[in-house]
């Protein structure tokens, strides 16, 4: 980044970026993919993804918490010193989504942005441009090819984002957007998140992993 378009310091207000992560355990999680790869392979691919979460947060100069599907990994790849830890609390996506932000603003943060762990295609630079975006916009989406987002960013906890969605369908963003339709919303440019062996079959990255994987 230039020194131009590096005006203000991340830290100049509280920022703070939420990662939902699921607890990495074999026949868990991925499930679309595992149908295609298997469920060993599902898991080393989703510990791939965590490691690549890790290393493009780690350096964020963003308060950075991660919320677990389950329980709290106390030596796991999240270090204790650079990411918080907290466990997910809610019936629904939306619910534990929207009371992790709620919790974020309460304690005083003032731009909050959430992303899973599944996507390779983003890097360090994407999440400070979705810190910058709500410099001048009141939201930030990132917009995922299938539909959905991977990416949602705010100012102000909006209860509605997270309500009367079918999460995991392809009208997610579209719901969303609508719900922002009277407000600023910057975009993010769209991307691919790992959800299924289409999503990887013809990425380099992944070969280790699908290489006795057979293509039907």
């Amino acid at each position: 980044m230039s020194s131009k378009e590096n005006k203000t310091p991340l830290t100049a207000t509280r920022n703070a970026l939420i990662i939902f992560t699921r607890n990495p355990e074999l026949g868990k999680g991925k499930r679309r993919l595992a149908a295609t790869v298997g469920d060993h392979v599902a898991l080393e691919i989703y510990t791939f993804l965590l490691r690549h979460t890790v290393d493009i947060t780690k350096n964020l100069d963003v308060e950075k918490q991660v919320y677990y599907s389950e329980k709290i990994g106390a030596n796991d790849l999240w270090d204790n010193v650079t990411f918080s830890k907290k466990v997910q609390s809610g019936a629904t996506l939306g619910d534990r989504m929207s009371k992790a932000f709620a919790d974020g603003f309460a304690a005083g943060y003032d731009k909050i942005c959430i992303i899973g762990s599944d996507m390779f295609d983003m890097g360090q630079h994407d999440l400070e441009k979705a810190f910058r975006g709500l410099e001048t916009h009141d939201f930030v989406i990132g917009p995922a090819t299938d539909g959905g987002y991977y990416l949602l960013g705010m100012k102000k906890h909006t209860p509605t984002l997270f309500q009367n969605k079918s999460w995991g369908e392809q009208t997610v963003l579209k719901d969303t957007l609508s719900d922002l339709k009277n407000e600023k919303v910057h975009l993010l440019p769209e991307k691919n998140d790992v959800d299924t062996y289409e999503d990887i079959k013809d990425h380099p990255a992944f070969d280790t992993f699908l290489k006795n994987v057979k293509n039907d």
